[in-house]
């Protein structure tokens, strides 16, 4: 790296070009490598598919079906002037040339057994007693109250869908409606309506302007934060500059190479990534920066100081990039794709990181930014307060067996308190706190039961005719279990239908009616040609985890059902059922990741420091920052969610880099001297300026995310830089420590051979080694 600049610069300059093919023509290159479409293969003639009946042409009704939902609140829905408003909101949205369609209150079909036209809303002539009356009506109307209309009668709800050949922009979907709302309301001033946008096109796009916005600001402070600190650190510009150079190159590859692999658009790719690969090359930059300033300090040449600089910390900086890769690759294994492909671009991003640190900097320290970067050596901060610091270390050599068996016991005890963490996951989430968005699922929580929709599906064999009593007496039985429930959300079927017809009766007169029902509003909960039917309800946005009992409850009392009912089927379904259902695999995810990354890292180690003694002692300083962490978590009363995954694992492969680098150390100290405390010293001396450094800089660049309007994000930086601050503690306390006690010359194997090599000169011994 140091003695052939000029292969090192093309080899910079060649990444650089895949690099910028991946920022221009990702589409191009990915096309060269896809393989080519298989030959069909002719085969004799297929056997005539079997005939099924198929429902008639009948468009259904959806309470669920819209792009974007107007909510509305008011008490004056029903009064002369509100109703008037509220079919002059309907026209002007329904004019806009992107809208396709509104549904609302006037369109629901008419229950009316004789087929004439009875509107729920009357018209603006009405009388208030009248509008009084439909108020009261509408509530109870089973496709209506608790669907359109909260039971209070405050909350309305407009179903937009669009034309998305005319929608020219994003703000059309959500703050253009509003205007048009707000511009009709205008021109009734005794009419108080307030609005706001909710469903999956604005949640989408507040996720996505936020994601946006986010991305820019928070890597320009956090990119701002770490230059300052260093700035501070290394009291030099030169080495600052150096320094800074290598992850920037390590991000620019990253950023441009993960393009072939289409995971760009990832959430965590765009935010996290880039300021993550910052902090961890900015490591491994900060250690080899170290080394090459003070052998410049001592007079050596700008190539001869990288060359011992590469020598001394290579190998540390290459293990630590090594076992990093293993702790963001475990994310591999989780179910998740976001999770997935977050941990497939840490590992690409980790390894490219690795060799820009490699590259970058010791071919800089040789042009002129390297003459002077040892101006300001030993004047930093750290520099000149290290010598207070290190009685730290003699204080823990003077009981290592006490401080030794507290940091194990100490893990163990916050591991446990750690294994209570339970999974949850919420959509609100995903939005910033305060938005428009956010505040709509809480509100929709309230007025409506909430915004998803779930849904219980009825099957029967064809043992049970379609019109039989006892498909509805089935579906009567599932409509009462749900209503059981408190936390389930106003459940409708064809039952609640037919009961609002006229008359009342046993299953046999009422199933009997459904030939009278429009077949728009019949087929909306109930298929006859496909033997099934559906129970929908609304779930509230209060975490899924609260829901675990209520579907518990829900399926056992279907099983009951079922057991009554032979020929019937019942099928809980839905997106929160799923996520209810998949949610144990976060904890499987994190168990895998995890542990997968623990032991291959514990191999890894115990290979490359030929000791598994070392490879045992390093677990604790390693587990001993994130059991921390997830013990904050739990006293904070956080759940464990996806973003907690991706952080845990991310920071076990952060965490190890300094238990790493001292490790690296101490072997090298040990053949230089026979006392191994001295080694343990003298190992603290020669990387406790960087392991600090890194530690405040690393910190540093992760606290500006705390302040970020997304949860998700803060939870990600508190947890970094909690495990990364908590991680110098053990590797300045519970390692030496542990070292002390447990890796003594006489019980490391691997060291005779050291050991017979100390009466050599130390110069002859460290060119052996």
């Amino acid at each position: 790296m140091v003695d052939h600049p000029l292969l090192v610069t093309l080899f910079i300059l060649l990444l650089s070009g895949i690099a910028m093919l991946g920022y221009t023509m990702p589409e191009q290159v990915r096309d060269w490598f896809k393989p080519a479409p298989p030959q069909q293969v002719q085969q004799g003639p297929a056997a005539p598919p079997k005939k099924q009946e198929r429902p008639p042409d009948v468009d259904p009704i959806s309470l669920t079906d819209a792009d974007t939902i107007l909510v509305i609140d008011s008490n004056q829905f029903f009064t002369t002037d509100g109703v008037k408003a509220l079919r002059a909101i309907v026209e002007e949205i329904e004019a806009l040339d992107y809208v396709k369609s509104v549904f609302w209150l006037d369109d629901i079909p008419n229950l009316n057994i004789f087929g004439l036209r009875e509107p729920l809303v009357p018209n603006e002539r009405a009388s208030q007693k009248r509008l009084d009356a439909a108020r009261e009506k509408t509530i109870n109307h089973p496709l209506v109250g608790g669907q359109l209309l909260s039971v209070d009668g405050k909350t309305l709800l407009l179903m937009i869908k669009f034309d998305w050949l005319y929608v020219l922009d994003d703000e059309a979907c959500t703050t253009g409606l509003k205007e048009v709302a707000k511009k009709v309301t205008a021109e009734y001033p005794d009419v108080k309506f307030s609005f706001m946008t909710t469903g999956r096109v604005p949640i989408y796009l507040t996720a996505v302007r936020t994601h946006n916005a986010n991305k820019v600001k928070y890597q320009v402070i956090g990119y701002g934060m770490i230059l300052l600190m260093a700035i501070i650190l290394f009291r030099g510009i030169s080495a600052v500059i150096i320094v800074a150079l290598a992850p920037m190159f390590g991000v620019f590859l990253t950023m441009g190479i993960i393009q072939f692999f289409d995971f760009q658009d990832n959430p965590f790719n765009d935010v996290v990534l880039p300021v993550l690969l910052s902090l961890v090359g900015l490591t491994d930059g900060v250690h080899l920066m170290v080394q090459i300033r003070k052998h410049r300090a001592s007079g050596l040449s700008g190539r001869d100081a990288a060359r011992r600089g590469i020598q001394e910390v290579g190998l540390a900086c290459f293990l630590t990039s090594v076992t990093t890769a293993i702790g963001f690759g475990s994310l591999s294994l989780a179910h998740h794709d976001t999770v997935r492909e977050f941990g497939y671009s840490c590992v690409i991003g980790v390894l490219l990181t690795f060799i820009a640190v490699v590259t970058v900097i010791p071919l800089a320290c040789r042009t002129w930014l390297g003459r002077s970067i040892h101006k300001g050596y030993g004047k930093g901060i750290i520099d000149r307060h290290l010598g207070r610091i290190s009685v730290i270390i003699d204080l823990v050599l003077k009981k290592t067996k006490l401080i030794s068996s507290l940091g194990i016991s100490l893990t163990a005890v916050l591991i446990l308190i750690s294994l209570t963490l339970r999974p949850d996951e919420r959509r609100a989430n995903m939005l910033p706190e305060g938005s428009e968005a956010a505040s709509a699922l809480n509100h929709m929580d309230q007025a409506m039961g909430g915004l998803e929709h779930s849904r219980v599906r009825v099957y029967w064999n064809d043992q049970i005719a379609s019109d039989s009593p006892e498909v509805l007496i089935a579906i009567s039985e599932v409509d009462d279990l749900l209503n059981q429930e408190s936390l389930i959300g106003h459940p409708i079927s064809i039952r609640n239908i037919l009961a609002a017809l006229p008359g009342d009766g046993p299953p046999e007169e009422r199933m009997s009616m459904m030939d009278l029902l429009p077949p728009p509003l019949k087929r909306a909960f109930y298929t006859p040609e496909y033997r099934q039917a559906e129970v929908s309800f609304h779930v509230q946005d209060l975490g899924i985890a609260k829901y675990g009992p209520t579907f518990t409850r829900i399926e056992e009392g279907l099983n009951a059902i079922a057991a009554q009912h032979p020929q019937f089927r019942f099928e809980l379904t839905g997106s929160a059922v799923w996520r209810w259902r998949n949610l144990y695999q976060i904890v499987v995810d994190l168990a895998a990741s995890l542990g997968s990354a623990a032991i291959i890292i514990l191999i890894v180690l115990a290979i490359a420091f030929r000791s598994l003694r070392l490879g045992l002692i390093s677990i604790i300083p390693n587990m001993f920052p994130l059991a921390v962490t997830g013990a904050f978590l739990v006293f904070t009363g956080q759940a464990l969610e996806i973003v907690s995954v991706c952080a845990f694992t991310v920071c076990l492969g952060i965490a190890v880099d300094d238990t790493i680098h001292f490790l690296t150390r101490f072997r090298e100290e040990q053949l230089l001297v026979d006392s191994d405390e001295e080694a343990i010293r003298r190992a603290f001396t020669g990387v406790g300026t960087a392991l600090i450094m890194t530690t405040v800089i690393l910190v540093a660049g992760f606290s500006t995310v705390v302040f970020s309007d997304m949860r998700d994000q803060r939870i990600f930086a508190i947890m970094s830089g909690l495990t990364i601050a908590s991680a110098l503690f053990g590797d300045l306390v519970f390692l030496p420590a542990l070292l002390a006690q447990y890796a003594k010359r006489s019980q490391v194997p691997a060291m005779e051979e050291s050991e017979a090599a100390i009466d050599q000169p130390a110069e002859e011994t460290l060119v052996r080694d």
